[in-house]
């Protein structure tokens, strides 16, 4: 059975502009449902848009994986009065290829996860006749009606929320419908319905800014959920403020120098000789770092990454670690994820603000004066314990 994803995505955004491309967390937002849309069992994913800077950026983070397909939206599939569904309809009338099951996926949904994607597509399989599933929350509120009548409960005997079944609302997440099922009603969903839970912090969607700064809490909260009780295996750097002192110094041919640490090439070369492997990733793509890396011998270097967090993530599966077996030293927003993500999560002192406030640990010294030396000596000592 053929499953493909499809992640409408618009240019234009009137509640919070740029909206799909605002960084939640340091990752453009549409970067969190797509994520675990390819860590899930759809064979392929289309991101669907008007967006040529969300094109470019797809073509360019997602070229390691054949599962990501950017496709350009019509103007009219994409403007304030246009549904969803006419730009799915638009989309299957000029798909070149076939397929059993459509996923529509909502980037306004960062909480969604492979296992919820794959949850829907499992509702829908072979043998048990639903037509298509969407997620729901279960939430445990009481509703009411505009003329001050309750829609859920009796005022007069009040149910104990242990007692109380509770209200499905749907969270506008993940739908799923059978080709045919979409072909005979050109909706989202039809026919036989199964419903699909989720957690409750996923029904708010994002909106308006305060939606915006809610998601990014809870979401930040959810990342944070990890173990701390596993030896460190593998320590991953970013480089400008962390290797540097986040200066950059430009003649006329361009970048010229950047300032690195002598007591920190030294600190990984005895951090690597206590088991630890160590990862670069940066946003930049400079020869200086390059060449700095080669002549510190390390190895697992990538250069012009923007969506760390789906680099780390990849990482992790395709190397078996667990985030808990991983420290990670950032220290601007573009690390928020993966410094929320990670086992063990370290920052310089010269960070910025909002790093710092996210970071397990803040060390002493600044980028480019001994914070990544004195990190691998925590680690080491960290280590210890599990020898």
């Amino acid at each position: 059975m053929k499953s493909i994803g499809f992640i409408p995505l618009r240019k234009g955004s009137k509640g919070i502009p740029g909206k799909n491309k605002k960084k939640l967390l340091g990752r453009p937002l549409f970067c969190w449902v797509l994520g675990e849309a390819i860590a899930s069992r759809l064979d392929t994913i289309y991101i669907f848009t008007d967006d040529e800077d969300i094109i470019a950026f797809v073509e360019k983070e997602y070229h390691w994986t054949d599962k990501v397909k950017a496709v350009k939206r019509s103007d009219e599939s994409a403007t304030d009065t246009a549904s969803t569904e006419m730009g799915m309809q638009e989309f299957v009338a000029g798909l070149k290829e076939d397929f059993d099951v459509l996923c529509l996926l909502q980037a306004t949904s960062p909480f969604t996860t492979s296992l919820d994607i794959n949850a829907c597509l499992d509702a829908v399989a072979s043998g048990t006749n639903n037509d298509s599933a969407l997620t729901v929350v279960n939430t445990h509120r009481f509703t009411w009606n505009a003329d001050g009548t309750p829609q859920n409960y009796d005022v007069f005997n009040r149910p104990r929320r242990q007692d109380f079944d509770g209200l499905l609302i749907e969270n506008g997440a993940c739908y799923v419908t059978t080709h045919d099922a979409f072909r005979e009603s050109g909706n989202r969903i039809s026919g036989k319905i199964a419903t699909v839970h989720m957690p409750e912090d996923s029904l708010t969607e994002i909106d308006t800014l305060t939606d915006w700064k809610i998601v990014e809490e809870l979401l930040a909260a959810r990342l944070k959920t990890k173990k701390q009780s596993n030896r460190i295996t593998h320590l991953i750097l970013d480089v400008d403020g962390v290797f540097t002192d986040g200066c950059i110094y430009y003649g006329a041919e361009g970048e010229l120098m950047k300032k690195f640490d002598m007591r920190d090439g030294m600190g990984l070369e005895i951090l690597r000789q206590y088991g630890v492997e160590v990862m670069v990733m940066t946003s930049e793509d400079s020869q200086i770092v390059a060449s700095r890396m080669k002549k510190l011998k390390i190895n697992d270097v990538y250069l012009g990454v923007k969506d760390k967090y789906s680099l780390l993530s990849r990482i992790a599966t395709d190397r078996g670690l667990s985030f808990s077996n991983i420290a990670y030293i950032g220290d601007d927003v573009n690390d928020m994820a993966n410094i929320c993500a990670a086992g063990w999560s370290l920052t310089p002192a010269n960070a910025t603000m909002p790093i710092k406030n996210h970071a397990d640990i803040i060390l002493q010294n600044n980028s480019a004066e001994g914070a990544i030396r004195e990190a691998c000596d925590f680690i080491i000592k960290y280590n210890n314990r599990y020898e």
